[in-house]
């Protein structure tokens, strides 16, 4: 113990962390930031139509849902604790700051993956079976930008995983409608995630990490962005007419378009000071516009 945490500040100090370690580990996991991949989840659900749902099996779902999500960011935070600590952006993380332990991270890690484990046991066989290789994409996409410009993609894989596991949960296989939503789900988080990359051009360009921007600069970075957005809503566009979906659904995905067309243009190569609004507030409004138009699509018609 360090004479700076003898100090009666610092025993004030480390008795708020210790109060507050539940919401510090929560905001640190950005478990607020569910609402990005969770209403694609519950659109699946309502989506799959099936007699044999139930709250229950919801009720399962959600939980999967939030153990994998849980899993794979407080890896995410054990993972890049040294890159944390370098980059002035994130030096502030529980981890990096020391505010959280590794071990504590790695402790939290580790239960919500056998917590997620468990669900899918609880789920059906087929969920189970799949586990292994969710948590490896989940897990492993941690490490993919030391190595390679795609972390956008893989990051949007992660995502796109859930209305497909939704699927596997209420019907026990593996359908076009569910794959098509889930490369939706892929190409938007790719596009949002090569946004908010930007931020760290320099820094990650100057620490040899991958990603788009720092690979090809940040006007091509963004273009490509907008391919990604793109591609989404060709998928949602395609998925609907497979699906023969009507006036909600529709209206539903002309919005998110539209969203997804004023996200792109609140980001200039020299101009990022409005990336928050673009990451958080619209990404957030898109999933959930999303997933109400699905559910009217399904409980109104």
């Amino acid at each position: 113990m360090t004479i700076q945490d003898e100090s009666p500040g610092g025993l004030q100090k480390s008795e708020t962390r210790q109060q507050g370690r539940a919401g510090l580990f929560l905001e640190s996991i950005k478990f607020s930031h569910s609402i990005f991949a969770l209403p694609f989840a519950l659109a699946a659900f309502f989506m799959a139509d099936s007699e044999e749902t139930s709250w229950l099996l919801l009720a399962k779902i959600v939980a999967a849902c939030v153990f994998a999500r849980t899993a794979a960011m407080s890896f995410n935070r054990l993972a890049d604790a040294r890159i944390d600590t370098l980059n002035p952006r994130t030096s502030s993380r529980a981890v990096a700051a020391g505010d959280l332990s590794r071990t504590f991270m790695a402790g939290a890690t580790i239960t919500a993956c056998c917590l997620f484990a468990l669900c899918c046991w609880w789920i059906n066989d087929l969920a189970l079976y799949l586990c292994p290789a969710a948590l490896t994409v989940l897990l492993g996409y941690s490490y993919t930008k030391r190595f390679t410009a795609l972390c956008h993609l893989l990051l949007g894989v992660a995502l796109g995983l859930s209305p497909v596991g939704v699927w596997v949960a209420v019907h026990g296989e593996i359908e076009l409608l569910p794959i098509l939503l889930g490369l939706a789900v892929a190409f938007w988080t790719a596009g949002f995630d090569v946004i908010y990359a930007c931020q760290d051009y320099d820094f990650d360009r100057r620490e040899g990490l991958h990603s788009i921007p720092a690979r090809l600069g940040l006007p091509r970075a963004l273009l490509i962005s907008r391919l990604f957005h793109l591609l989404a809503i060709a998928l949602l566009v395609n998925l609907g007419l497979r699906a023969e979906y009507g006036t909600f659904y529709w209206i539903g995905t002309g919005t998110v378009a539209v969203l997804l067309v004023y996200e792109q243009s609140l980001v200039k190569p020299g101009d990022l000071s409005r990336v928050n609004l673009a990451f958080f507030t619209l990404n957030g409004i898109v999933s959930l516009v999303f997933m109400t138009s699905v559910i009217l699509e399904k409980v109104v018609l």
